[in-house]
């Protein structure tokens, strides 16, 4: 091969490389939209926001929080899934996501093919919470109160589909009690008729719950999640008490659509990293009674495989518990 093709063959090689690696090196060159898949205010919101100031000064261009409800996150998640995979819209989701793949018919999207993780976010956990005037002094004695029939165990949920709602019903099925889910229109109703005593149990916000369970408001008898939760720690985890099925978190986490160049997903997972080391984002998760993920666990594998995990439990109990939308 002569000098000249040589030369030739090399150039070729980095015209063709460019269009590529000029796409990673500009991007992101304009504002950044994240979807969130539920109204202002909500818990998603909130974290969508104390993540999104942070990322926006790592990247150098604003993200723009776009909030789209309904159906249980599943319109959200449609309409990024349709989305350019520039880099220039990513969505935030979580449980919801896994569980409305068994939950909604004819979904127009697949949740492991058309998206692509960018990373895990942080987990919350609960309490199995009860209302004020609850027999049982402890876990042991509920769970014997729960699988008696006289009692009628009822359990409040913030909507079908909803952690709240899905967590409960695990409880209910590994525990083997037959409970009646009474279903509000979110969270707020439900609590409020928790402490009224007009329902027995919920799966209730450890960080809601704690100072409410502090003045006696309501009664907490063990902690749906992997971990114990600083603010009651005398409430063990349910899997600490045999149900390991139920080491279970409310976990976050960002995605872009599948075919996203793979430069662009390392900068979002990079910016994500910075900004679960900010002292602020830090302390507003850790008040909140919301664990972040370690280091290992802030991959785009990892995400990926919490996803996967995710659909097969939640279809399980789906299909199990015959849930369905129109509940």
């Amino acid at each position: 091969m002569t000098y000249a093709r040589i030369i030739a063959l090399l150039l070729s090689f980095g015209w063709a490389l460019t269009p590529a690696a000029a796409t990673a090196q500009a991007y992101p060159s304009k504002p950044i939209t994240l979807i969130c898949p539920f109204p202002p205010g909500g818990a998603t919101d909130t974290i969508s926001r104390v993540i999104q100031d942070s990322m926006s000064k790592t990247l150098g261009q604003q993200i723009v929080i776009e909030n789209i409800g309904g159906a249980g996150g599943m319109i959200a998640a449609s309409k990024a899934a349709r989305a350019a995979p520039d880099g220039y819209t990513i969505m935030i989701h979580q449980v919801a996501l896994a569980a409305g793949v068994s939950m909604y018919k004819n979904l127009s999207f697949d949740a492991v093919k058309d998206f692509v993780a960018i990373g895990l976010i942080n987990n919350a956990t609960s309490t199995l919470a009860a209302r004020p005037t609850m027999p049982p002094a402890n876990i042991t004695e509920l769970i014997k109160w729960m699988k008696d029939p006289a009692n009628n165990t009822k359990i409040g949920h913030p909507g079908v589909g909803s952690f709240g709602h899905l967590a409960t019903v695990l409880v209910a099925q590994e525990i083997g009690a037959k409970v009646t889910q009474i279903p509000y229109r979110g969270a707020g109703p439900a609590l409020n008729d928790l402490l009224a005593g007009q329902v027995d149990l919920e799966s209730q916000s450890a960080v809601v719950a704690g100072p409410l369970v502090k003045s006696g408001k309501i009664k907490a008898y063990a902690i749906i999640g992997r971990n114990r939760f600083a603010g009651l720690p005398d409430l063990p985890t349910m899997g600490e008490i045999g149900y390991k099925k139920l080491d279970i978190d409310f976990w976050h986490a960002l995605f872009a659509p599948t075919g996203t160049p793979q430069p662009i997903i390392d900068k979002l997972n990079a910016a994500l990293r910075e900004a679960l080391k900010d002292a602020k984002v830090v302390k507003i998760f850790t008040d909140g009674g919301m664990d972040i993920y370690k280091p290992d666990q802030l991959t785009q594998a990892a995400a990926t495989a919490m996803l996967k995990s995710e659909i097969k439990l939640w279809g399980d109990v789906i299909r199990s518990n015959n849930i369905t939308a129109a509940q």
